[in-house]
């Protein structure tokens, strides 16, 4: 803003010395100094300027304030008149160089020439305090607006700033919470895009720790139970066999038939523990091989008809198709087996169990259907949960650990298939499970 009035200040007062020159030329030629004299007078106080008539040397001959005259002016810009050859020149100082006085002053020459060259030199000098004055109010105008500007600003950034840490605050806290532990904590969803997208998937996450953590204590609390159960029935047993020296030897061998049950009951839970472990850490590999579907349930219900016939149930198999697979057939025979064990536990004395294998596709769809106690819709859900029995009590007395189902699930989604159950209480349970023929 500074150089571009004083440009404009140079461009005027140019200007007004090109045009003293015309007034002044004939005047200092003729060397009619009284009406020179008065020309720069009215010319002064029209410009509020002084004016110097200087001749081809540099000395004042004409001074409008009377103070000069005689005086050899040795400034730049009457040297580059009269040794550079300038026809004009103007230069601006924060001390006069005439004087060495006045502050803020402009200086502005121009020549006088005939034909015979150079004959004087116009001298014009104004004070700058003026733009000076303006350039410093400008400035106090544009700091004071910078304050005002800086303090609404800073007040503005606090503001918004506060909106935007609280959420960050908030999900910081709640991060804080969930490294010591506390897996319920949950925060609010607000703040802009990102961070409302952030705070809903920190409330996925607590979500899932928090149920995650829950199934862990419910596994521990669970498989604690499983296996304390029959060890303190073996407990008994035993103390039983110890302290009764005349125990009838037949009490004493159906008590350790009863101890070889509990034993086995056992193996079976830590069995199912230690698979399920190898299937949660991807320990267990598939050793697929080509086989008939087909042939492997065939074999598997003509096992399991011995003891559905022990209950005068009626199993009926149906296979449309041999389902030639590429799979692994010892992981999908515990599947088939656990289906079908169920299915002959849970139905009572002359029920049905129909098996049917068929091929849809390039998928291999195995349905066990039986019209069993079957399985209330506020449990469904569950089912495939670890130590999740419907009926607690009747679970353990068929033997059950509640770990089959859940076995059952991990092998099918360990092929790439599905499992679906459609089940009604004291009606029946049908599951359906849909498996790839070939490797995904």
């Amino acid at each position: 803003m500074g150089n571009y009035q004083l440009a404009q200040r140079m461009r005027n007062d140019k200007y007004s010395v090109e045009k003293l020159a015309v007034n002044v030329t004939q005047l200092f030629l003729n060397a009619d100094m009284p009406q020179l004299n008065t020309t720069l007078e009215r010319f002064g106080g029209e410009y509020n300027a002084r004016l110097m008539v200087l001749d081809k040397y540099g000395k004042v001959q004409v001074d409008s304030y009377g103070k000069a005259e005689g005086q050899r002016l040795n400034i730049k810009e009457v040297s580059d008149i009269i040794n550079a050859g300038e026809a004009s020149s103007y230069g601006a100082y924060s001390v006069n160089p005439i004087n060495n006085k006045d502050n803020y002053i402009n200086i502005c020459t121009a020549n006088l020439v005939n034909n015979q060259g150079l004959q004087g030199i116009v001298l014009f000098t104004s004070s700058l305090e003026d733009v000076i004055s303006n350039l410093n109010k400008l400035q106090a105008s544009i700091l004071k607006f910078f304050w005002i500007s800086a303090l609404v600003s800073m007040i503005f950034a606090l503001f918004f700033s506060s909106i935007i840490t609280r959420p960050i605050s908030t999900l910081t806290h709640g991060i804080e919470k969930m490294g010591k532990g506390d897996f319920s904590v949950r925060v609010a969803e607000r703040g802009s895009k990102e961070i409302k997208n952030l705070s809903a998937t920190f409330n996925i996450m607590s979500e899932k720790l928090e149920n995650l953590e829950s199934s862990r204590n419910q596994f521990i609390s669970n498989a604690s139970h499983e296996l304390k159960t029959p060890l303190a029935t073996m407990k008994i047993l035993l103390e039983s066999i110890i302290y009764q020296d005349d125990m009838d030897p037949e009490i004493a061998k159906e008590f350790l038939n009863d101890i070889n049950k509990e034993i086995d009951r056992l193996n079976f839970v830590v069995k199912d523990l230690l698979t399920l472990v190898s299937l949660d850490n991807k320990a267990i590999n598939l050793d697929r091989s080509k086989f008939s579907f087909g042939k492997l349930v065939q074999s598997i219900c003509k096992k399991m008809a011995l003891l559905s016939e022990q209950k005068n149930q009626n199993l009926i198999v149906d296979i449309d198709d041999e389902c030639e697979m590429y799979a692994d057939s010892s992981k999908l025979q515990q599947v088939v087996y656990n289906l079908v064990d169920n299915a002959v536990k849970y139905t009572g004395e002359n029920g049905t169990i129909n098996v049917n294998l068929r091929k849809t596709g390039r998928i291999a769809v195995l349905s066990v259907k039986d019209n069993g106690t079957g399985i209330p819709q506020e449990d469904l859900k569950n089912i495939f949960d670890r130590f999740y029995r419907v009926d607690k009590a009747r679970s353990r007395e068929s033997g059950g650990t509640g770990l089959g189902l859940s076995i059952v699930y991990q092998m099918i989604m360990l092929h790439g298939g599905k499992i679906y159950v459609n089940s009604e209480a004291n009606k029946g349970t049908e599951f359906v499970v849909e498996l790839p023929l070939a490797a995904k």
